[in-house]
């Protein structure tokens, strides 16, 4: 099978690794890639944007399935002018993208499909959440559990532009939930935990996020039913009901309240950097499955979970969230692969053959264990082999983990 994978990121890294163990991977090519997806397979300097450019290549190719990484493109609609063409593509149309586009849609639907979330209020006052309506980078979204705090959100909110969503403060262990998903069935993946704030403590700005773990201790099979039950699958019946069926990953990211999980947003792709700790994970043949999907057929799929667990940390440039870095030499990569780890990255570039910076989150460092104690110490074991100027993490992932971990 000849795949073409969309995006630059840790996200699209991971992929890229687990999408070319699969029997049935025959090239696999990346617009744009980056560094470490091209030691996997063949990168093309097409933005994941520009929908023209991606069909082209596509069409260049006669790639058999087309994998959209990131959320902007799929919000865009790059996913309709592909399928317009004849093409295979896993990743939701614009219609059904709108889930993480829109979060005003969001709410529409789940109220229509009678999936519990948080309330939406009239007026802003603490405790309270403030959210972007639109795509942030993850970073649209503010806590104000303070006068203070809320002081400080309102303009940081309306930075983003368009209208700010304002919901009632849950309390509670988040849970990201991915699940493939074909317009009809889903098939859940791993459920992880991802830390957004950029330091130790849970502190700090938003972020798109500085680490992750999977699974979740406490979690159990029947919980993660529950939730496919109460939140997944309305959703698939109502989006299709609106003739916009959703073929791709539904993320949702929830709160496990006293009275029950409670959503809190809803992604349209793989979570980034939950999929770096989930892939590894995963049994079975990851490919076929993401075909399958594309292809309307995912009945009887089944994606096991090894035993074990895996912790990744993010290393971030100095300046993030607020900037990031370009052309700072990286040094320690191979060192941190070499004590077993799994690198993967999200911005990083070459220059005259030397691995320089090239973003904000750099890489992801993930390692493996039997418990998450040992995939944690793996993680910051070879996290620390990587250098360079200005380098920043947080120490604490992993740390106290758990359902009812907030």
């Amino acid at each position: 099978m000849r795949v073409l994978l969309v995006g630059s990121g840790g996200r699209e890294h991971a992929l890229a690794w687990k999408l070319t163990q699969s029997p049935t991977m025959g090239e696999l090519h990346a617009a744009p890639g980056n560094p470490g997806i091209a030691r996997l397979g063949q990168c093309h300097p097409v933005r994941a944007e520009d929908g023209e450019g991606l069909l082209d290549l596509a069409v260049d190719l006669s790639a058999d399935l087309v994998v959209i990484g990131p959320e902007a493109p799929l919000v865009a609609g790059v996913g309709d002018e592909l399928r317009h063409a004849g093409i295979s593509v896993f990743g939701p149309g614009h219609g059904a993208a709108r889930l993480e586009g829109s979060k005003s849609f969001a709410k529409d639907v789940m109220l229509a499909a009678g999936v519990p979330t948080a309330r939406t209020l009239a007026v802003a006052r603490p405790p309270c959440v403030l959210k972007a309506d639109g795509l942030a980078a993850g970073k649209g979204v503010f806590v104000c559990r303070s006068q203070s705090e809320l002081d400080a959100a309102l303009p940081a909110a309306a930075s983003f532009g368009g209208r700010l969503v304002i919901e009632e403060l849950l309390e509670g262990g988040e849970v990201s939930l991915l699940a493939l998903a074909d317009g009809r069935e889903v098939v859940a993946l791993p459920p992880a935990q991802d830390y957004k704030r950029l330091e130790d403590g849970d502190r700090g700005p938003n972020t798109g996020g500085m680490g992750s773990l999977s699974p979740v201790p406490d979690l159990d099979p029947n919980a993660v039913e529950e939730m496919l039950e109460t939140v997944h699958r309305p959703v698939l019946a109502e989006l299709a009901a609106r003739d916009t069926p959703f073929v791709g990953v539904l993320f949702a990211g929830l709160m496990l309240t006293a009275e029950g999980p409670r959503v809190l947003e809803f992604n349209c792709r793989f979570g980034d950097p939950e999929t770096q700790s989930i892939v590894p994970l995963l049994e079975g043949d990851l490919l076929a499955a993401l075909a399958a999907a594309a292809a309307g057929e995912l009945a009887g799929v089944e994606l096991p979970a090894a035993s074990g667990a895996a912790v990744t940390v993010v290393l971030a440039a100095e300046e993030y969230p607020a900037d990031g870095d370009a052309g700072t030499p990286i040094a320690g990569v191979d060192e941190a692969e070499a004590a077993g780890a799994l690198v993967f990255h999200s911005g990083t570039a070459l220059r005259d053959g030397r691995l320089v910076t090239n973003g904000g989150r750099v890489l992801g460092v993930t390692g493996l264990g039997e418990t998450l104690a040992e995939a944690r110490e793996a993680a910051y074991d070879a996290a620390r082999q990587i250098r360079f100027r200005g380098a920043r993490m947080r120490t604490d992932i992993a740390r106290k983990a758990g359902a009812l971990h907030g």
